[in-house]
This record gives C-alpha cells, sequence and structure tokens, in this order.
C-alpha cells in the first residue's frame, strides 16, 4: 500500500483520535472537579498535577493520530500500549486511591489502549469450560464495582474479576486507606469492602449483556459464542464476580447467597471472598466447619436457579496466604468433598515481610500486596496443589510482575494466574510484555501448552 492510499484509510480513524480532543479534555477535568470534592486527602498542587495528566493524554492522542497515518493497525497498537508509560509518573504524583479512580475511569471510558494483537497460542487453554486466549487475569479490587469491565478485557487480560461486592452498598474504611511503598513495589490496603452493592453493580453488568447479545444478534459476520472462540458473558474475555460480605452482617451466607442470585446469571464464575484482613470476622469463615457450611449454602443456592446448556457458573473460593499447615489441609479437605470448583491463592497478607521491614508505611494496618507477597503466595499455592492432588484448578495470585514470575506460579500449580499492584505500578503495557514473557518461557522449556506446565516444580 502506498503512502497516499494508508493516509486515506487511516483518515476516519485520525479523526475519530482528535475528535475526542475536546471532549476528552472537558472529562478529565470534571474528574478532576469531582475528586476535589471528595472525602479523599488531595495531593499539594492538585489542579497542576490533574492539568499535566490530561495535557499528556491529550497530546498521546493527538500523537497517536498522526502516528497511525504510517503504519499498520498491530504497529500502531504496540505504540500505544507503550506509549502509556509516559502517562504513569503523573499518577504516581496522585494520592493512591484518586489514582485509581481516574485510571478506572479511564478504562470505563475506553481511554485505554485496545489490543487489536493475537495472543500466542500456546497461552490458550480451557477451564471450567470456558476458553482463555491466555491465563493472565486481573485480580479482584480494582474495578470493584463493574464499571470498566469492557475496557479492562480490550487491554488484553485473558480474564477480569470485578469486586469484592457486598449485598448493601457501604463506604468501607475511613481514608486515608491505600498506601504505596514503591521501593518495594507494594501496596498496603485497608479499604473494607467499599461497594456500590448488588443491585448497582448487576444493572451494569445486565446492561452490558444486553448490549453484547444485541450487537451479537445485529451483526452478520458473528456468531454468538460457538465454543470454538475465546470470550464469556462479557464478550472477548472471561467475566469472574467476587463476592463479600457486609461490614455489620450477622448472616455472612445470607450475604453470599444474596450475590449469587442477583449476579451469577453475568458471571463465568463466582467467587466467595473470605480472606480480606478489612473485615472483622471475614477470616473465621476458612475454618473447616465455617467453610463448610458456608459452601454448601452457596452451592445451593446456585444450584436451585435455572440454568440453560452452559450450566451455573463455577464456584471458587479465595483465601489468604496467612494459614498454618492445618488450615490448608482444612480448607483442601473441604474443598474436595464438595467439589469446590476451584481456588484463588491468594489474598493480601497481613504479616510483614522482611523487605518490607524498613519502610515506615509497613506499620499501616491492612493487606500487604505486591512483590514482597510473591514468595509466600506462591508456597501456600504450592501446597495446596500437593494437597489437593491437582484436582482442583487453582488461580495463582499475588507478587506477579513479569511473565517469569507468572510462570513460576503456574510451576507451582495454578492453571490460570491474576495481576493487581504490579499492574497498578506498570500500567497497560505491562499486560503485552508478561505474556509475551510467559510464552517464551514455556518455548524455552519445551512446553507446547500453558495446561502441561501447571504444577511441573511439585512432582
Amino acid at each position: 500500500m502506498g503512502m497516499t492510499q494508508r493516509i486515506r484509510s487511516s483518515l476516519p480513524l485520525f479523526r475519530r483520535l482528535t475528535s475526542q480532543k475536546s471532549n476528552l479534555q472537558t472529562t478529565l477535568f470534571s474528574s478532576h472537579r469531582s475528586f476535589a470534592t471528595s472525602s479523599a486527602p488531595l495531593p499539594k498542587n492538585y489542579n497542576l498535577k490533574g492539568r499535566l495528566l490530561t495535557g499528556a493524554t491529550i497530546g498521546l492522542i493527538i500523537a497517536g493520530g498522526a502516528y497511525v497515518s504510517t503504519v499498520d493497525e498491530a504497529t500502531f497498537c504496540g505504540w500505544l500500549f507503550s506509549a502509556t508509560k509516559l502517562v504513569n509518573p503523573f499518577f504516581a504524583l496522585l494520592d493512591p486511591e484518586v489514582a485509581h479512580r481516574l485510571a478506572v475511569s479511564a478504562a470505563a471510558r475506553g481511554w485505554v489502549p485496545r489490543e487489536k494483537r493475537p495472543d500466542p497460542s500456546i497461552l490458550g487453554l480451557e477451564v471450567w469450560g470456558r476458553k482463555f486466549s491466555n491465563p493472565i487475569g486481573l485480580a479482584a479490587g480494582f474495578d470493584k464495582n463493574a464499571e470498566a469491565v469492557d475496557g479492562l478485557l480490550g487491554l488484553g487480560y485473558g480474564f477480569v474479576e470485578v469486586g469484592s461486592v457486598t449485598p448493601v452498598p457501604q463506604d468501607g474504611n475511613p481514608k486515608p486507606r491505600i498506601f504505596r511503598l514503591r521501593e518495594e513495589l507494594a501496596i498496603i490496603n485497608r479499604c473494607g469492602f467499599n461497594s456500590e452493592g448488588i443491585q448497582a453493580v448487576a444493572k451494569r453488568l445486565g446492561a452490558q449483556h444486553g448490549k453484547r447479545k444485541l450487537d451479537e444478534t445485529s451483526s452478520t459476520s458473528s456468531t454468538a459464542n460457538d465454543g470454538g472462540k475465546p470470550g464469556g458473558k462479557a464478550g472477548p474475555g472471561i467475566l469472574g464476580v467476587n463476592l463479600g460480605k457486609n461490614k455489620t452482617s450477622e448472616d455472612a451466607a445470607n450475604d453470599y447467597v444474596q450475590g449469587v442470585h442477583t449476579l451469577s446469571q453475568y458471571a463465568d464464575y463466582l467467587v466467595i471472598n473470605v480472606s480480606s484482613p478489612n473485615t472483622p470476622g471475614l477470616r473465621q469463615l476458612q475454618g473447616r466447619k465455617q467453610l463448610k457450611d458456608l459452601v454448601k449454602k452457596v452451592q445451593a443456592a446456585r444450584d436451585e436457579m435455572q440454568w440453560g446448556d452452559e450450566g451455573p457458573p463455577p464456584l471458587l473460593v479465595k483465601i489468604a496466604p496467612d494459614l498454618s499447615k492445618q488450615d490448608l489441609e482444612d480448607i483442601a479437605a473441604v474443598a474436595l468433598a464438595l467439589q469446590v470448583d476451584g481456588l484463588i491463592i491468594s489474598n493480601t497478607t497481613i504479616s510483614r515481610p522482611d523487605s518490607v521491614g524498613q519502610n515506615a508505611l509497613s506499620q499501616e494496618v491492612g493487606g500487604l500486596s505486591g512483590k514482597p507477597l510473591f514468595n509466600m503466595s506462591t508456597s501456600v499455592l504450592k501446597e495446596m496443589y500437593i494437597l489437593t492432588r491437582g484436582k482442583i484448578p487453582l488461580i495463582g495470585c499475588g507478587g506477579i510482575g513479569s511473565g517469569e514470575e507468572a510462570y513460576k506460579k503456574i510451576r507451582a500449580g495454578a492453571t490460570l494466574v491474576q495481576l493487581y499492584t504490579a499492574f497498578a505500578y506498570g500500567g497497560p503495557a505491562l499486560i503485552p510484555r508478561i505474556k509475551a514473557e510467559l510464552a517464551e518461557c514455556l518455548e524455552r522449556d519445551g512446553y507446547k501448552s500453558v495446561n502441561e506446565a501447571v504444577g511441573a516444580d511439585c512432582i
């Protein structure tokens, strides 16, 4: 294709990009004003930083519009992901919770790159009858209220987990409640299940589900999830819904049952979160008797609903890394006896590894996530894989920041893996890099698929 033809073919996209400039600026400033009126403590010179962030974003769009006229779509897509690294320093200037809200808003409005390149075929796998284009997922806690599912899946994740969602809206713990430990690539949070509640989340997921069905019906070139193409109820990717309990609730099981009844129709899988350290009494539900009773009730609530040919969504349990050997044995016994569909290992830790001991913020109350959690969570993952004899799919979560670390989780027994803290620090550019690195690790060691490597270090 000649230069003139390339420019002509890219003009529609260029116009779309540049036409968003005024709307983007207006909406970003509106977002900054709304953040400024919230109760979250704002950093000094916040308005200046907000303008810098807005200017950088607009600059990227204009530069992208110019660049796209000379390259193919895949090259431009790669450039967009790389360009997001230029915005990361501006987010780092903001209060952590303000930066988080801004990131969610950007993803919800489509102001993030969209992955157009196919995933390496070696990363594709099937779990619970669902096809994943890759095993890299976004952990719960980022998109608590299902505001940005489409934008986040569009970043190239194989799956995205929203929540934790509580039955009744609640504000969570007082602010400040998120603390960055930059040098350690870690975060401490004590958010306490801040949630808009299941009705708000159901409304968003229902609207998204309806839009997808409409698109499938009206499209002449696509077929409704014929089983050959990766994806789920949210479209090109798998959607998990993480369920929590309200802080003041006296009947935890009823809270989870409400979540199942209201949200399971939109979920490719469900998660019972009994491991957050920021809700009083929640972790006690990991005890053998308490967990057994809880899982039975939630499974019954799911199974009593009407399901089509696809059947009910798989039910997983998310556990803590701060568990004794006896605790792990009890959880494994319950999971095997009740045929739990999967376990997520693990949530944040209340311990403080030596690597963060010198940081003054390490004394803040809350759950620690990020790089310092990697070894602890991977050790628990490996132990649980052995205890469950590889019969239950495990999702490895905690401290992953590279393809090599994702690979180590898989070798320790994880079928799928999840990120959060590394994504908060590295932004969208991290996702294609991790996928490429993971594919290289598998090929280097002679594996033809992810499944072949699962539990390789447990033999």
